[in-house]
């Protein structure tokens, strides 16, 4: 069985990886358009460990997000790769926000989380000394980890089990006849299977694959700004506020980075390319296939405030000030200098509706991940599995 697997991602790696060691005569061949793995997503957010605190219970995330953790954690210590779990403080500012704290902390017992604790203001001090909060919720087993040591380890543990990894190999072209035909930019391949984990670009690998799924990839960038030294004292691990259910974004919030220092964000606005991580980064390919889905006209109908506040937010450090004050009012604008962007690949329906949970799709040959933003990476071997499990019957024992 030759398989190959297109996106050098955190998920494509996981998936080569757990299939190598599941199935270990399988021929793989993993394809990445990047010149090394984890360029993207993988490479580009913030290193938290999610241990599945928002989602659902019952979701794919919330399943995925509990096992991932620990799968990722334990994947760390055999491969020396610097991981902490730290714990999260999720502070409540305001006396609406206390009903959706309540429904998050059921929502985390649900998921199986231990340890979780319900604060008053004076408790949240004890674990963030300069965080504002009426209510909030300590999550001991969250932690911040280095993902792109996590891809450079699978690739290097995917090689040693005899999987053949290639670089600079943009797919352009799909054809399923007897197996498939992979050109790429750096050369042709053939293979029995196809696993598409491209990320950014899944949604249009889906479509050349013959896939028919209306839902497509709109990229929305993150940004963000940096504590200076002298500053990072005000937040001693993660500070987080209370997310708004309706949108799979966090909102701004503090991230002590494993290798020192302290990120704050990210936003969340339209990015004008797929690999837009900066304002004047613009694809008008990937800016024309979003005005003119009409799925996108759908989200901004339905949601114009929250699409309006991101991009405002975008534009002025004053107002991104202002968001992360509400968690720590002693932060001032000078505090902050200009971090980096990350982009990410949010699966939105014909309807409008941002998809909440991970997306797979099967087809006759091939099997699609559509939807896997975070949080993607701490669980991605388990989504591995789950991937591998929905494609079972086409790898023999």
């Amino acid at each position: 069985m030759k398989v190959i697997i297109i996106g050098g991602g955190i998920v494509g790696l996981a998936t080569a990886l757990r299939l190598l060691e599941r199935f270990p005569a399988t021929h793989l061949l993993v394809l990445e358009k990047e010149d090394g793995p984890g360029r993207h997503q993988s490479g580009h957010n913030s290193g938290v460990l999610h241990c599945g605190l928002y989602y659902k219970p019952g979701s794919k995330k919330a399943r995925m997000a509990v096992e991932g953790i620990r799968r990722m954690t334990e994947f760390c210590r055999q491969h020396n790769i610097p991981y902490e779990l730290c714990g999260k403080t999720v502070v409540a500012t305001e006396e609406e926000e206390l009903p959706r704290l309540n429904d998050l902390f059921e929502r985390g017992t649900a998921n199986g989380l231990e340890g979780l604790e319900l604060l008053g203001p004076e408790q949240i001090r004890e674990y963030e000394p300069h965080a504002a909060g009426i209510r909030g919720i300590r999550v001991p087993q969250e932690g911040i980890v280095d993902y792109p040591a996590v891809t450079q380890a699978m690739a290097a543990e995917i090689r040693g089990r005899g999987g053949e990894l290639r670089f600079s190999s943009e797919v352009i072209g799909l054809k399923n006849g007897n197996g498939w035909n992979v050109a790429t930019k750096s050369g042709d391949y053939s293979g029995d299977f196809l696993i598409n984990c491209a990320g950014l670009h899944c949604d249009r690998l889906s479509r050349k694959a013959g896939n028919r799924d209306a839902t497509k990839i709109v990229p929305f960038r993150g940004e963000y700004y940096k504590l200076k030294p002298e500053r990072q004292h005000l937040v001693r691990n993660l500070i987080y506020p209370v997310p708004d259910p309706k949108f799979p974004f966090l909102g701004v919030h503090f991230t002590r980075l494993i290798h020192g220092g302290v990120e704050a964000g990210p936003n969340a606005v339209l990015a004008f390319a797929r690999e837009g991580y900066r304002h004047r980064d613009i694809s008008l390919r990937d800016s024309i296939e979003t005005a003119t889905y009409r799925g996108f006209w759908k989200f901004l109908t339905r949601y114009p405030s929250m699409c309006w506040g991101e991009f405002r937010r975008s534009l002025s450090k004053t107002l991104f000030c202002r968001s992360l004050q509400r968690l720590v009012p002693e932060l001032t604008m000078d505090d902050l200098v200009a971090g980096g962007a990350g982009v990410r690949a949010q699966a939105l329906s014909p309807s409008g509706e941002l998809l909440q949970d991970f997306y797979f799709v099967r087809q006759p040959g091939a099997l699609h991940v559509l939807n896997a933003p975070s949080p993607g990476a701490t669980a991605s071997l388990s989504i591995a599995d789950e991937v591998i499990d929905l494609a079972r019957d086409a790898f023999p024992d």
